[in-house]
């Protein structure tokens, strides 16, 4: 049994990795070498973590329950290439890292999406991500149009990202097990966004908007974010979109050529509005 500092605490959905063959699959998915610098989320007690530092040039374990990063801090010892710090993911500056490096990570469940958006503002740093997560979530992520899944958060992932589910994960391969199975993400960030759009502030507000009442057809979704009818039916049209679809049914191309339309027609009904004047 573990000692009681360093027991699953439910408040901070903890759930430790036991299956040392999924271990293995984890590394290996991975793919750390010697060159590699790693930064580990949520070590717990190591399972990972003692692997990733054989493999690795440096490993960066963060970790922000103290009682575990005490356990953590005296366990490096034996590693000189491995640096912990008791830190809140959410508040830690990857940006400072001065050097490219890979995220491995089991990150607990209730804020997994927070971390992930957290990741892709520095993807530039990031060579690359392993991250296990709720089975749901990971489906979500590698979400292709025409379905359920595909929403806001897999338009966000894949437009700076590639992503793919590695492994899938039984819940038993966890102490305790949680209510969920789980599965391996592999996310690597693109050089470039997946499409290129003229104004990148209204492509995200606009798949907000329209995402927020998804069960509405594409028309009616995007005239409540303030469009006209009349002038949406037209953009539509001359970028080949049925305005009778719901958003679930759009791609990342779909969606990036209505925002060029829609901003090429803010730009138009601005400049006649000068011109009266």
């Amino acid at each position: 049994m573990p000692n009681k500092s360093t027991a699953p605490k439910k408040h901070l959905g903890q759930n430790f990795l036991k299956d040392e063959l999924l271990i293995e699959k984890i590394v290996e998915v991975a793919n750390i070498t010697k060159d590699d610098r790693v930064i580990e989320i949520g070590p717990g007690k190591g399972a990972l973590t003692f692997r990733l530092a054989e493999k690795a040039m440096k490993v960066l374990a963060l970790e922000i329950d103290h009682e575990l990063y005490e356990y953590l801090e005296e366990k490096a010892q034996s590693y000189p290439n491995l640096t912990v710090l008791e830190e809140d993911v959410l508040k830690f500056r990857f940006e400072t890292i001065e050097s490219r490096f890979k995220i491995v990570a089991n990150i607990p469940y209730y804020i997994s999406t927070p971390i992930i958006f957290k990741l892709m503002e520095s993807q530039n740093k990031i060579i690359d991500m392993t991250i296990m997560l709720q089975k749901e979530l990971a489906n979500r992520i590698v979400a292709s149009p025409n379905c359920k899944d595909w929403g806001i958060l897999s338009i966000a992932v894949q437009y700076n990202a590639i992503p793919s589910i590695e492994l899938e994960i039984p819940r038993d391969a966890f102490f305790p097990s949680p209510k969920v199975d789980s599965a391996v993400v592999k996310i690597v960030p693109r050089k470039y966004p997946a499409v290129r759009v003229s104004n990148e502030n209204l492509f995200w507000a606009i798949i907000k908007s329209a995402f927020s009442h998804r069960r509405k057809t594409l028309l009616n979704s995007l005239a409540m974010a303030g469009f006209k009818k009349e002038s949406l039916e037209e953009i539509l049209g001359n970028a080949g979109i049925d305005f009778s679809v719901r958003p679930e049914n759009l791609s990342i191309e779909d969606w990036g050529k209505i925002v060029d339309d829609l901003t090429d027609h803010l730009e138009y009904q601005k400049m006649r509005k000068s011109q009266e004047w």
